[in-house]
Parts: C-alpha cells; structure tokens; sequence
C-alpha cells in the first residue's frame, strides 16, 4: 500500500495489485512501452503493436514470469523474468518498466518484490540479472535497494536517441539455504 495526499491534504492508501500479464493486457502494455520516459529508460524498442507485444509475451511465456502493476482498474508497469538455458537454469534475466505517470509512486518496488518473490519461493533462481543505463539514478537506486550489485560497466552499449550509451550490469546473488539436520 502507498499512502497519497489528496489536494485537501487527506491521506488515502493506494493499492498497488501485482499479478500476472495476460494477453488482455497488451494494449495497455503497448501504450507503457511506448511512453517516451520508458522508451529513453529502457533498453527496450519502443512503438511496438499490441499485437507485436502479444507474440513476444507468448514466447516470453515458455521461459519466464511475466507480471504487471494495477492501480485503479489500470495497468501502470511491467516486469519479467527470462530463465535461461538449462546450465544456467538457476538465474534469470529481468527487466522492469513503469508508465511515466506513475513514477515515485512504489510501482517499480511492487513488481520488482513481486518478481522476488517468485524467483525466490517458486522457481528457485539463484541469481537474476539486469541491464541498467549508466545515468538511469532512480533505477540503479531501485535495484540498489533490493540487493542488486554493480557488476560491469559497458561503454556505447546501446543506441539511445542516436547516441551511443554506457550501462551498468547489475545482479542478485542468493546464496543456497542450508540443509537441517534432525
């Protein structure tokens, strides 16, 4: 829950619904990714269709958690995870996005404790993985928070507005529980 102030200084809770993305929700995905603070934020092509979207979440869907932030009836942000390949079974790669609109308001710390959370207790990852631009401050910080650690640096990695941009790698190490013995 996030405490907001109405113009008349009341205080009111909002509640943040974390749940599965469904193919019903690839329009309003569509519009989040291409939102020009999500497009500049992410590594992620914008402008794509809904249903563009809808392929990549069915492909997404064989090999990952796919999960959204509900606000009021409406979808405010997206997160993911892709498991890798059997070796590597026990990490995943993550990505995050939240509508412009919403920033600052616990949506990236919902999806991303939502993520966790099933990383954790479901599927038993070890290790999750992301991707960050150098100067995206309130994402390092995000991920900062939920025990992500700088890894790499990688100078010109992506094409952002016709310039090349730097990134950090980032990653979550859990170690493995301990055995009980009787």
């Amino acid at each position: 829950m996030k405490e907001t102030r109405s113009p008349d200084g009341a205080v009111h809770e909002k509640c943040i619904l974390v749940r599965a993305l469904e193919s019903s929700d690839m329009d309003a995905f569509a519009e989040i990714m291409s939102l020009p603070g999500v497009r500049r934020g992410t590594l992620s092509v914008g402008y794509r269709s809904p249903e563009q979207l809808a392929a990549w979440y069915e492909r997404r869907l064989k090999s990952g958690v796919n999960v959204c932030a509900i606000i009021d009836g409406r979808v405010v942000g997206h997160a993911g995870l892709e498991v890798h390949r059997p070796s590597r079974a026990h990490c995943a790669h993550m990505g995050l996005a939240v509508h412009d609109a919403y920033h600052g308001r616990g949506v990236g710390s919902a999806l991303l404790q939502g993520l966790i959370d099933c990383a954790d207790g479901s599927l038993g990852l070890r290790r999750i993985d992301l991707t960050v631009f150098s100067d995206n401050a309130p994402a390092i910080a995000l991920y900062r928070k939920f025990g992500f650690v700088e890894e790499g640096y990688s100078r010109g990695f992506a094409l952002r507005d016709g310039i090349l941009a730097d990134v950090l790698h980032m990653a979550r190490l859990v170690e493995a529980p301990r055995l009980q013995t009787i």
